[in-house]
């Protein structure tokens, strides 16, 4: 103990009427007054404690990182879940039946409305066209002995040397033979195409798909035509997206209630994209909404230029919601939750935190706007709030934020 500062204590002489013996005599019992003196005593001195006395010092003032609110025009957008489908898709099947004589693409390569893709063998297709066109003769040849004879049936009937009768007879055998050229004519037509039919071309503009049928292989033509491959067009490409009917209805506003909505801006993300970097136009909506769901469905263009809107692939689709208005922005990170409630920490000019309720809006290139409840010259802690206490002093940073 250092005896500078060991306090001074009055000595207290206990009287006899204070101790007393036990039943044995040999150990002594102390009073209640007596034990209170002790306690008293040993309290004191636990207070004043060994060595110099220490003044105790208030806490250091938390240090934080403050910053004004972002204040910028913004627009909204309407974020929705959408899947790109190509404008033009083609199943390639045989017309005709065959053996496949040959493969004239690479799987996956970009073809050319026109180009050779399949050669089914041609040479029975090719005899058929002989043979049509061998009865296509022969009926010619026949319509020109008719012609003839009709001809010289008008002479004879003139000089009634023959009957009415027999005058209709070879007219009617004229119009037989020339019925009969017409028909070969049309087998001609149908040969020509069988064999047409079997060089199989690109209908689109496209990406073709792999040959699901190889060199060698049998296939069928007509009512059970077998699938060959497939064609998708490319660029540019079909988004559809279901919008909710409120949103569907803000758009028809903005457009004074225009029905097709055609040429609303719309922009796209892929999955590992952020900044929306595709652009289009708003093409077409449902005439009718979906009863089960509440949605209407919209479709957009987007042009393809570098081909990665691949059809069947998912993207986050994007519609201006509004016109362009000034804003309050502020990062997620600085708003707080109480409940329902949504706040954030403002220094007032004594550098003391100050609760301060707010209402945010929608989240914009990363940042959230704040509707109510903020000034453009507000201080608002954006870290360390955890260590702020409403009415504590702290040690600010000013700082500035962007998009996040």
């Amino acid at each position: 103990m250092n005896p500078k500062t060991e306090p001074a204590l009055a000595i207290y002489r206990p009287s006899v009427n204070e101790v007393s013996l036990t039943s044995g005599g040999n150990i002594p019992s102390l009073s209640p007054s007596l034990l209170a003196f002790w306690v008293i005593t040993v309290i004191a001195i636990a207070l004043t404690g060994c060595g110099d006395t220490a003044e105790i010092q208030a806490p250091p003032a938390a240090k934080v990182k403050i910053a004004h609110p972002l204040s910028r025009d913004v627009t909204e957008w309407d974020e929705f879940t959408g899947r790109i489908e190509a404008i033009e898709a083609v199943e390639v099947r045989a017309r005709v039946g065959g053996h496949l004589e040959k493969v004239n693409f690479f799987a996956g390569e970009k073809v050319k409305k026109g180009d050779l893709l399949f050669t089914i063998d041609p040479k029975p297709y090719q005899a058929q066209l002989n043979l049509a066109q061998a009865e296509l003769e022969r009926a010619k040849s026949k319509r020109e002995l008719a012609q003839n004879d009709l001809e010289r049936a008008e002479n004879l009937l003139k000089a009634k040397a023959i009957s009415i009768e027999e005058y209709d007879g070879r007219s009617k055998g004229l119009r037989e033979a020339s019925a009969s050229v017409q028909a070969a004519e049309a087998n001609v037509y149908r040969a020509k195409l069988d064999l047409e039919y079997t060089r199989i071309h690109a209908q689109i503009d496209g990406r073709v798909g792999r040959e699901l049928i190889t060199t060698g292989n049998l296939v069928n033509g007509g009512g059970a035509a077998t699938l060959l491959t497939h064609i998708v067009s490319i660029d540019p490409v079909y988004v559809y997206i279901d919008a909710d009917e409120r949103s569907v209805l803000k758009y028809k506003r903005q457009l004074s209630g225009r029905e097709n909505l055609q040429g609303m801006p719309m922009q796209l993300n892929l999955t590992d994209e952020s900044d929306f970097p595709h652009r289009g136009t708003l093409d077409y909506i449902a005439p009718s909404a979906d009863t089960d769901t509440g949605t209407v469905t919209l479709r957009g263009v987007f042009e393809n230029t570098h081909n990665l809107l691949s059809p069947g692939f998912f993207a986050r689709v994007r519609i201006q919601g509004g016109a362009p208005y000034p804003a309050l922005l502020l990062p997620d990170r600085a708003i707080g939750t109480d409940q329902a409630q949504r706040f954030v920490w403002v220094l007032n000019q004594d550098d003391q935190a100050e609760y301060r309720k707010v209402i945010p809006g929608a989240r914009i290139d990363g940042l959230r706007v704040i509707s109510e409840g903020l000034t453009a010259e507000d201080k608002v802690v954006i870290e360390g709030q955890q260590k702020v206490r409403p009415g504590a002093k702290v040690a600010p940073e000013l700082v500035t934020f962007g998009g996040e």
